[in-house]
């Protein structure tokens, strides 16, 4: 009867998004309806309202929807969708601007001269557009009506010229900042809890143990990696676009000719392109680049959006004017000298201590007063002018409305499609596909592509994301990122723009075309493009490094990048280590004579057996090294073998636990049958032949296993864990290498700083004798401290606690605090001896030393990964590595 159910959820959603009804409705209505008639039926039919559930009852379900929506809404730390007003905000302001309009124009005379010109000046502003305003609608609707006349009047093919114009507005689909890519990012941050929680139970049920190392878990997004990941697949869209429309004008003149423009290009000229180029491009590099550089959040980034937006807003309406260009002016002097005084002056008004500091202040302070002025004065402009301000205000309030309330419809949705076991319905059917992932995600798309001609991309996102991420994102053996999956599900939702019947694009293009248009043409333009954006598809499912490899790079570059000892970084560290220690084994080798061959005898006993030790674990540093490339190797060869096998096992021990979930949910429906008359009797009769049945099918399962499993999952998992064990020798081995050459250098380059405290630990003496001890145990304490700065100075600090401590007692025994204070002394001269000669003979060699393998043996132990190394490891992570054999 769950079945039953969830048809009639299915069809009532259907029908009523079909019949038009708004969708912000049709969605938690449907979920509504549905769960009222299911809790009614079973309460007719078989005395309890939850008998048709799939586990819970109608009010936990009711409820589920709001409560997940509030539970992930109302977190602080779900901010993602605060950005949508904001960049929202920004694209209605720039399209009421008329910006669009200008840009447009003077495209078109930049480029009518190539042939196809005017095709290619319509993407290039669509690209513009998108990463301003990223409204859809507004695009097309400017385009279609600057634009498409000036193409018909050139000849230009109506199925080039309108699909052209209708797939360059979809532009702000994919290209950052986008909606799409906000809410699909905050859907797949729900996703990737889901699917963490199943691989780990997973991983459990695979391998016996409860803790699964973290390298194995998902990799998570946000709205700023999906903004990084989409960079570059928009770009290649757009590339793709230009190209198509240059080979279609080469081809075929006569439907794409050249339009020379009919003015000069003169300075005039090139003064126009700059201002009209000049403030958006400013815009995108402020938005996105504060976004790409760690400078902003998406959320502050949008702000810094919408002010930009407003300002071009305040020149752009009083164009014309004799002052229009006053406020913008203020507000980029106003930035620049902020920059300026912040590089100069210290700005923190708790920190001033010089008049200097005070006059950083004060002129920080002048400079955003004057660029608030700005802000204020172009605010003004954009209220009094048109009402323009008030106009974007209402829309925006209006989209950001329609936004939240379709994601709470969404929200009860999808609840009531887990209440009558869907999700786990589309789980088994996607697991139970031949091909693994690669087959479950080429449905997933082809069903998104298709719902595509009939949804909207909001529907899209918040209905069916949900369901299907979980279950592509816990697949170990693709193990996708969720950036990855999310531009790849944005792309393929920008073709609902385009597909007819309900392609929203050719909607809007449709009503300011001219008659002279039929629809049929407008659909003809779009198929191109339409083949164009699934070969992008494709193009990004192939290359997956177009996706990740910006994000990767600048999570590693970052002020909070993950640190080397990070695991998810060792296994392209060490593929660096191979690469890197290969090229420099002869310097390596040429380093390590060098310091073998020191004079190191007067150095403390335990630094010479640290440096041996040090020196012994760099030379067999090689070997490990082998080590690990053997053990990969014979993994990869027994993998081809071993693989399907694995494969088929884990799948039959996958139907073997579902099978065991069954049985608990019918045994629960057992124990909830409370009475004790023959009809109870029967259905318990009934559930127990279930029961008896599913275990026959666990049993049928099991024999399914084959006979010589053990053995190879024994042969295999020797290897495999030859493999671990060799990258964990090399872990250690490099750790105990670089730990104490390190060490070393920065014990004998302390040798000036400990010899400038002598004076400090000379006077000790005097301040033991005139000064009250408590006096002088604060003071022996702070010279400790100073010590403490210079690294292996542990002996010394020692002696001089011991001084500290007989001089905090009631009566100190003068005569300990002496003998402590001349052990500390001799320490200490001691130390400055060995260090002084150290610091001549052996610095340089050990520094050199040092320097030699840091960057290889001793990069896990440094503070960040280096530019160099941090690019390797993001080209490295940045592709889909298998980890299905781990599990």
């Amino acid at each position: 009867m769950e079945l039953v159910f969830l048809a009639i959820l299915v069809l009532l959603m259907i029908a009523a998004l079909g019949s038009g009804f708004p969708v912000a409705f049709a969605l938690p209505g449907s979920a509504i309806l549905t769960i009222a008639l299911a809790a009614l039926t079973g309460w007719l039919f078989a005395g309890d309202t939850s008998a048709y559930f799939a586990q819970g009852g109608p009010l936990q379900w009711l409820n589920a929807g709001v409560t997940n929506f509030r539970g992930v809404y109302w977190e602080v730390e779900r901010d993602t969708l605060i950005a949508i007003p904001l960049f929202v905000f920004m694209g209605i302001m720039l399209q009421r601007s008329k910006i669009a309009e200008d840009l447009l124009v003077t495209m078109a005379q930049l480029f009518g001269p190539v042939p196809g010109g005017l095709g290619i000046s319509v993407v290039f502003v669509g690209a513009l557009l998108a990463a301003t305003t990223g409204i859809v609608g507004a695009t097309v609707v400017a385009m279609g009506l600057i634009s498409l006349p000036v193409m018909l009047r050139n000849n230009y093919s109506k199925e080039l010229a309108t699909g052209t114009i209708a797939a360059s507005g979809t532009l702000g689909q994919i290209i950052p900042p986008s909606i799409v890519l906000i809410i699909l990012a905050d859907q797949l941050a729900s996703a990737v809890d889901q699917a963490g929680a199943t691989r780990k139970a997973l991983y459990k049920a695979s391998t016996g143990q409860f803790s699964m190392p973290s390298e194995f878990g998902v990799v998570s997004t946000s709205a700023g990696d999906m903004f990084l990941g989409a960079f570059v697949p928009g770009l290649l869209l757009v590339g793709l676009y230009m190209i198509f429309i240059l080979v279609f004008a080469l081809m075929r003149p006569s439907a794409a000719p050249a339009v020379h423009f009919e003015g000069r290009y003169d300075r005039k000229f090139a003064f126009k392109v700059l201002i009209t180029l000049v403030p958006p491009l400013a815009l995108i590099f402020v938005v996105l680049g504060s976004i790409i550089m760690g400078v902003a959040t998406v959320n502050q980034a949008g702000a810094i959006g919408a002010i930009g937006a407003m300002i071009m807003a305040g020149y752009r309406l009083r164009e014309g004017h004799k002052r229009a260009y006053i406020p913008a002016t203020l507000c980029v002097a106003s930035l620049i000298a902020i920059f300026v005084i912040t590089a100069n002056f210290s700005t923190n008004i708790k920190n001033i201590k010089t008049s200097e500091d005070a006059l950083g202040i004060a002129l920080a302070t002048i400079a955003v007063i004057f660029f608030l002025a700005s802000i204020l004065w172009s605010g003004w402009r954009t209220f009094k002018i048109e009402d323009t301000l008030r106009g974007v205000m209402v829309e925006t309030a209006k989209t950001t409305s329609l936004v939240f309330i379709i994601l709470l419809g969404a929200a009860m949705l999808t609840a009531a499609f887990r209440a009558f076991g869907g999700e786990e319905l589309v789980r088994e059917f996607l697991t139970s596909l031949p091909g693994g992932f690669w087959a479950q995600f080429v449905i997933v798309m082809a069903v998104i592509f298709v719902l595509g001609f009939f949804l909207d991309f909001i529907e899209i996102a918040v209905v069916v994301v949900p369901i299907v991420a979980p279950i592509l994102l816990a697949d170990p053996s693709a193990n996708v990122t969720a950036v990855w999956l999310g531009v790849m599900i944005g792309l393929n939702i920008q073709t609902s723009f385009l597909t007819p019947p309900f392609g929203f694009a050719l909607f809007y293009l449709r009503g300011v075309a001219p008659a002279i248009v039929r629809t049929v043409q407008m659909y003809k333009g779009v198929v191109a493009f339409i083949c164009l954006q699934l070969f992008a598809l494709v193009i990004v499912g192939f290359v997956p490094s177009l996706v990740n490899y910006l994000p990767s790079r600048m999570s590693l570059l970052a002020v909070t990048a993950p640190p080397p000892l990070n695991p998810r970084l060792q296994y392209c560290m060490e593929r660096y280590a191979i690469e890197r220690f290969s090229a420099q084994n002869g310097k390596i080798s040429q380093a390590i004579a060098r310091v073998r061959g020191l004079d190191v005898s007067y150095l403390p006993k335990k630094l010479q057996s640290r440096l041996s030790t040090s020196l012994d674990k760099t030379a067999a540093t090689e070997g490990l090294l082998q080590a690990i490339q053997s053990a990969e190797a014979a993994v990869s060869a027994a993998k081809p073998a071993y693989s399907p096998v694995h494969r088929q096992v884990r799948e039959v021990e996958s139907g073997i636990r579902d099978i065991d979930e069954e049985i608990q949910q019918v045994r629960s429906a057992i124990r909830r049958l409370r009475g004790s008359d023959d009809k109870s009797q029967a259905r318990r009769d009934l559930l127990q032949a279930q029961i008896d049945e599913m275990k026959a099918e666990q049993e049928r399962l099991k024999a399914t296993i084959p006979a010589n499993w053990p053995e190879k999952n024994k042969t295999f998992m020797a290897l495999f864990n030859a493999e671990i064990k060799a990258r964990r020798d090399y872990r250690r081995n490099v750790d105990g290498a670089y730990e104490p050459a390190k060490t070393m250098v920065e014990a004998l380059a302390g040798a000036d700083e400990l010899a400038a405290l002598e004076m400090d630990i000379m006077q000790i003496r005097t301040e033991i004798v005139m000064e009250p001890p408590r006096k002088a145990a604060d003071r022996v304490r702070e010279v400790s401290r100073q010590i403490g700065t210079v690294p292996g100075t542990s002996a010394i600090r020692s002696q001089l606690s011991k001084v500290r401590r007989e001089l905090r007692r009631r009566t100190p025994n003068d005569a300990k605090v002496q003998e402590f204070y001349a052990k500390a002394l001799q320490a200490y001269r001691e130390d400055l001896a060995w260090r002084k000669r150290g610091s001549k003979e052996l610095l340089p060699d050990l520094q050199a030393y040092e320097t030699t393998i840091r960057d290889t043996i001793g990069l896990r132990q440094q503070p960040r990964l280096p530019r160099e190394q941090a690019l390797y490891i993001a080209s490295c992570n940045s592709g889909h590595r298998d980890i299905s054999l781990s599990f």
